[in-house]
């Protein structure tokens, strides 16, 4: 089997708002053919333009090589060689950041050709022993034009998380910092308060995560406001503090009492290696398209195997990455918990429209795919409508 061609499609939703900090609202698809038929999906969370010159933009030289130009003629089930071959041909231009972006999304499609032509899922592939069923929690992510309007809103979607089935959920609060809502800067003593409003919203027996998005300058800064929290029961605080910053988050692990998360930005192992080992996460977060793809995102479970952390997947695409994410969990026993944007919990037309998937909430559990390679069908005529020239 040999690869003859990659298409890159960039895809924009209809009311696209570039001061909402939400990627559900753009993608990058990339569709990988092969000589016997088979096609392979993937995608990555990144800006897609730059995604796609990635991948499409002209070799100059030996160093500075195109993906796509290394791809065409390779055999497609060699991953982990392939992985190599883009890893080391475009390093001069990547090793990180958005190339590495770029390789997830094909690696998540060559896996899917794998699966494809064994006529098995893919987690068979990836090897481990496979659990039963994978335990999501709803990530959400609340509108509103004030405070007031965007408490409110988190309460009304984590009741809507817990009604549909759900027994834990991700409350992005983000008042202030780099990614704050619609230019809101609130004070630290309002995160408290929407925490307070959503745990009292759904009782003591739902579990709740928090997501601040690098809101916080300083770790002193950050305890000052979480070690209150021993109340609220947080199942982890995640990215508390710049990307940057592990002094930072080795003291966060070591003071707060609550367990720190992080990683959907690292780009490969070697950034997680530092993340682990000098930041002390406890919750390792690959995001499969960012982190190099399922090759790579296996090779990150494995390093949190031996240091005892937890992997639970960084998840905000379409159901592409879902159902790869599903893939990675599924044989990943120190995984207890699962990144799930359902389509009744968002927004987001990508999310809702652009692919077909057969992953069930029944009694708060998601079964793992069963279907040959990613289980997921890409509405074609969605991606048409959402497709940019």
């Amino acid at each position: 089997m040999k690869i003859t061609d990659i298409d890159c499609h960039v895809l924009l939703v209809p009311d696209v708002r570039t001061d909402a900090t939400s990627s559900a609202q753009d993608d990058i698809v990339v569709f990988v053919h092969t000589d016997e038929g088979i096609t392979g999906v993937g995608e990555s969370d990144v800006n897609p333009w730059i995604a796609r010159a990635c991948i499409e933009a002209p070799s100059t030289h030996s160093m500075g090589l195109s993906l796509r130009e290394m791809l065409i003629g390779e055999n497609p089930l060699d991953t982990e060689l392939l992985w190599q071959k883009l890893y080391v041909g475009s390093c001069m231009n990547g090793r990180r950041g958005a190339v590495i972006n770029a390789i997830g999304a094909i690696d998540m499609a060559l896996w899917d050709i794998r699966g494809k032509a064994a006529g098995q899922p893919t987690w068979q592939l990836l090897g481990g022993t496979p659990r039963e069923a994978i335990q999501p929690y709803a990530s959400l992510q609340p509108n509103g034009n004030n405070f007031e309007e965007y408490r409110d809103s988190l309460v009304e979607w984590v009741l809507r998380a817990r009604t549909i089935g759900f027994r834990a959920a991700k409350l992005e609060i983000t008042l202030f910092g780099p990614y704050n809502h619609t230019g809101m800067n609130e004070n630290d003593d309002k995160v408290t308060e929407v925490l307070a409003a959503c745990r009292n919203a759904v009782g003591p027996d739902f579990t709740l995560m928090v997501d601040v998005q690098y809101a916080w300058d300083s770790a002193d800064r950050a305890l000052a406001t979480v070690r209150d929290w021993e109340e609220f029961e947080v199942y982890f605080l995640e990215t508390p503090l710049w990307v940057d910053d592990l002094e930072g988050y080795a003291r966060m692990h070591d003071e707060s009492g609550i367990r720190i998360a992080a990683g959907e930005w690292q780009t490969t192992r070697h950034e997680f290696e530092d993340l682990m080992d000098r930041g002390k996460v406890d919750v390792a977060q690959p995001d499969v398209g960012r982190v190099g793809g399922l090759t790579e995102a296996m090779k990150v479970c494995d390093m949190a195997a031996e240091r005892d952390r937890q992997i639970i997947p960084h998840c905000w695409k379409t159901g592409i990455s879902i159902s790869a994410s599903a893939h990675l969990a599924a044989v990943t026993p120190h995984c207890p918990y699962f990144e799930y944007l359902p389509a009744e919990l968002t927004d987001s037309k990508l999310r809702q429209e652009l692919v077909q998937d057969d992953l069930q909430l029944i009694d708060g559990k998601l079964a793992i795919p069963q279907k040959p390679g990613l289980g997921i069908e890409v509405n074609m005529d969605a991606l048409k409508r959402f497709k940019q020239d």
